[in-house]
Order: structure tokens, then C-alpha cells, then sequence
């Protein structure tokens, strides 16, 4: 949709991916995935400014 003045209204996704590797020591990869889930979400392992490796911006809707 165009306004009065001729201009657009863009909704822009922007995507921010961050990547850090933990070790863990597991029975197998499953374990592993689960323990690093857990460590996540308890706050152990916390992703900062300098983990990320990339920025996207993708336009989400236009209206």
C-alpha cells in the first residue's frame, strides 16, 4: 500500500546468526546435544557481539 505521499511501508526482518563451540563429554551425540541444550538455556553459555558471523536483512511484508 502507497501512501499520499507515495511512499511504502516495508516490514524488514533482520537475522543475526552467532556461532561459538562448547566442548562437552558424552556417551554419544545425542547426550552431547542435549548437554549443550541444557547449558544453553541455563544461561552457562552466553553468545556476544563477538560471536556473530553474520547479518541479513530480508524484506518481510510490504503493505
Amino acid at each position: 500500500m502507497t501512501n499520499e505521499l507515495g511512499l511504502t511501508t516495508y516490514q524488514i526482518e533482520i537475522v543475526e546468526t552467532m556461532s561459538r563451540i562448547v566442548e562437552v563429554i558424552a556417551t554419544d551425540d545425542s547426550s552431547a546435544i542435549l548437554q549443550a541444550r541444557t547449558m544453553y538455556r541455563n544461561e552457562d553459555v552466553e553468545l556476544f557481539y563477538d560471536d556473530l558471523i553474520d547479518t541479513k536483512f530480508n524484506i518481510f511484508d510490504k503493505k
